[in-house]
């Protein structure tokens, strides 16, 4: 092999730049040309490209987001831009593609390896819903900033006596919230993997109040509703005082964690080795501590990864 191309698709998330970066750098020292596309897939057909070096990936590490950008791009849904990008690839002579983002990037990933192009897919995402990976880039980052935000929360909370909703993202996917719902010692977490009765959330509230209990933080995710719907809820059924945060697209950037720049690391440098071997049409996974490689007709297949349900339980005993 002796042109690669890589890019960054869907949402962004920090670690991109550290994924793209080992990438770079494993490639040239194979003595493989690195192009990068800009604005993912979008640059890939409008031929938004140029080669990359390792001064272009030099002080890249430490930056959240991705410096090749990302863009949505509905002509990759469509055979006619499948083509088009498959016809752009190999009139520049590249004889692999790493692609790094979500569901949707799979899919376009799929596509272009359908039609003889291979493509190894890491997976980018603060959803943490990709399927075949323990843990996906951006998840641990974002995490943390919840954690961080939320920790400052809790001090204003306890200040005032008032009951504090924070919207996370995740789409419906639950895990963000869930998971900052232990971290941090959220009395509730409303995910969508859950169904929740609001009464008896409030009938709670109430005892914690009478109990000398007089602030609380409840967790939800996006995809089970509105933070602004379910505050007005509680305040209408109890009288609380009760206050949002809605966290939005704070949470996908910052600098990677050590976590995820390792991983990042990992993953850019197996990429470029899987495509190398001959092991292409696949998803890098995260399994155990591992790196694992699962073909994408599977990963796409699967759909949403599932809520693990040690953690709901987990969460269920320590919210009381």
């Amino acid at each position: 092999m002796q042109r690669l191309g890589v890019l960054t698709s869907g949402g962004d998330c920090s670690g991109m730049n550290a994924a793209i970066r080992g990438v770079v750098r494993a490639g040239l020292s194979l003595d493989i040309e690195v192009i990068g596309f800009y604005k993912g897939y979008f640059g890939l057909l409008n031929s938004l490209h140029e080669p990359l070096t390792t001064r272009s990936v030099s002080g890249k590490l430490q930056l959240g987001g991705t410096f090749l950008q990302s863009a949505r791009c509905r002509e990759m849904y469509q055979p006619e831009g499948q083509l088009q990008a498959v016809e752009n690839l190999r009139r520049l002579g590249i004889e692999g593609l790493v692609v790094i983002g979500g569901d949707g990037s799979h899919r376009g990933a799929m596509a272009i390896h359908e039609q003889g192009i291979p493509v190894v897919a890491i997976p980018a995402s603060i959803d943490n819903d990709i399927p075949f990976t323990d843990m996906s880039l951006g998840v641990d980052t974002a995490l943390n900033n919840i954690i961080r935000a939320v920790d400052c929360l809790k001090d204003t909370a306890s200040s005032h006596d008032r009951t504090f909703v924070v919207e996370t993202m995740g789409r419906n996917c639950g895990y963000l919230a869930l998971v900052a719902a232990i971290a941090c010692g959220a009395e509730y977490a409303l995910i969508p993997e859950n169904p929740y009765n609001l009464d008896e959330i409030c009938t709670h509230l109430r005892t914690r109040f009478q109990e000398g209990r007089d602030n609380s933080i409840i967790m939800v995710a996006e995809g089970i509703g509105s933070a602004q719907e379910i505050a007005d809820q509680i305040k209408d059924r109890i009288g609380f005082e009760t206050r949002i945060m809605v966290l939005g697209h704070y949470q996908r950037g910052g600098s990677p964690s050590t976590f995820d720049r390792l991983l990042a690391a990992r993953f850019g440098v197996a990429a470029v080795d899987a495509l190398v071997t001959g092991s292409n049409g696949s998803m890098l996974g995260l399994s155990c501590g591992k790196l694992v490689l699962t073909d994408l007709e599977q990963v796409i297949a699967a759909g949403r990864r599932p809520i693990d349900q040690n953690l709901m339980s987990l969460a269920m005993t320590l919210g009381f």
